[in-house]
């Protein structure tokens, strides 16, 4: 199985990022959790991502918060599937992140999720995976039926 690879600019990306790790382990996905800037250390960033299919990564996630460049920096270096998680910051409340990842220019897409939308990060990689994996997909299937079931119960216990 391809793996994926997820990348935040600092550090204290991690609380964020760590349901993106949850949701992947949940689901049995083998992954690499890195720390980049596109910024501080744009060659290494650079290197990951010229490299990234050579080394078994199937789809990457990064995330960064204000100007956000990092998404971006990794499309700019690889034409495997880049999704941006934008992270909320005390300036603008993660609008700065949502908008320097969703506005790639026109040919280096980067697929973009919620500000702190680490899991459907982490969901959407592995819908990427499962397009090749049937024992994934049927994993994605039952967390949906999961999912769903927990939702019905909440409502057959609902009396207002």
């Amino acid at each position: 199985m391809k793996k994926i690879g997820i990348i935040m600019g600092s550090d204290s990306d991690l609380p964020v990022v760590q349901k993106a790790v949850d949701t992947l382990k949940s689901l049995e996905i083998p992954y690499e959790v890195h720390i980049f800037s596109a910024h501080r250390t744009p060659v290494q960033a650079r290197d990951f991502a010229l490299n990234a299919r050579e080394n078994g990564f199937g789809a990457l996630i990064a995330a960064a918060g204000m100007a956000a460049h990092l998404a971006g920096a990794i499309a700019a270096n690889t034409t495997l599937p880049v999704i941006g998680i934008p992270l909320k910051s005390s300036v603008l409340d993660g609008m700065d992140a949502l908008l320097a990842t969703v506005q790639m220019p026109r040919g280096i897409p980067v697929a973009t999720v919620a500000i702190d939308g680490a899991v459907n990060a982490a969901l959407l990689a592995a819908q990427i995976l499962a397009v090749e994996d049937a024992s994934l997909a049927a994993r994605l299937d039952a967390r949906r039926r999961a999912e769903a079931a927990a939702v019905l119960e909440k409502d057959s216990k609902l009396s207002l």
